[in-house]
């Protein structure tokens, strides 16, 4: 079944390059002008990914995406962020508030493409398998896709999940930012390691003080450990 990406952007040609080129790419594409007119369409039909710019008139990019991630029925769906401030600063903002990936304008709607699949295979990834992992109070279940500290369930973004899968998979181990990019995004990756800085930091935060069990190894990277 073909994959459904919401493109929300306020500047047509924009809007266009990117429906061009997801549709050669084999997706199915709804346009949206303004970020209120996509989260009002929710209701009828759920995407698959998000695809938000952030500097719009009304609500923009980091307010809806606060707000999506804030409501339980859409916080699992997966955004990239179209941002065309190079400051780094903004990235991050994007990142904290849950977005999975982002991309600066102007940029390689192939590089875009390339994104979306690997945002998607990670999430399609985590969907297939079919087992629990433990690490303290933390539970990983990876056929729901959930993560319950002292059983109460914690909503993660595709990102942080996987992260902290990988840590818990090779817990006591540490694991360099390096190696975490390269099993986030492959080849694909076109990202700093800032971006994994923030998603731990994002990830710790919700974990609340299970959270704690991230351990930052100076100059190498991390690991989880008891």
């Amino acid at each position: 079944m073909e994959k459904l990406i919401a493109v929300v952007d306020d500047e047509d040609d924009i809007r266009e390059l990117v429906s061009i080129n997801l549709k050669k790419a084999g997706f199915k594409v709804k346009e949206f002008s303004d970020a209120d007119a996509m989260i009002k369409s929710l209701a009828k039909a759920t995407p698959d990914l998000i695809i938000l710019d952030l500097m719009m008139p009304g609500t923009d990019g980091l307010e809806a995406c606060k707000i999506l991630k804030k409501d339980a029925r859409y916080s699992s769906i997966p955004i990239i962020m179209l941002t065309a401030k190079a400051d780094e600063a903004d990235k991050v903002v994007g990142l904290e508030l849950g977005a999975d990936d982002y991309v600066t304008k102007p940029f390689s709607p192939r590089e875009l493409t390339a994104r979306v699949k690997a945002v998607l295979r990670r999430k399609a990834t985590v969907a297939e398998e079919n087992e629990l992992l433990e690490i303290g109070s933390i539970t990983i279940d990876l056929q729901k896709h959930e993560v319950l500290v002292k059983g109460k369930k914690t909503e993660l973004t595709a990102t942080e999940f996987r992260i902290l899968q990988l840590l818990t998979e090779k817990r006591e181990h540490v694991l360099s930012r390096e190696q975490l990019l390269d099993n986030l995004w492959g080849n694909e990756k076109v990202v700093v390691d800032r971006t994994i800085d923030v998603h731990i930091k994002h990830l710790r935060e919700k974990l609340g003080p299970a959270g704690k069990m991230i351990i930052n190894v100076r100059g190498v990277g991390y690991k989880i450990e008891k």
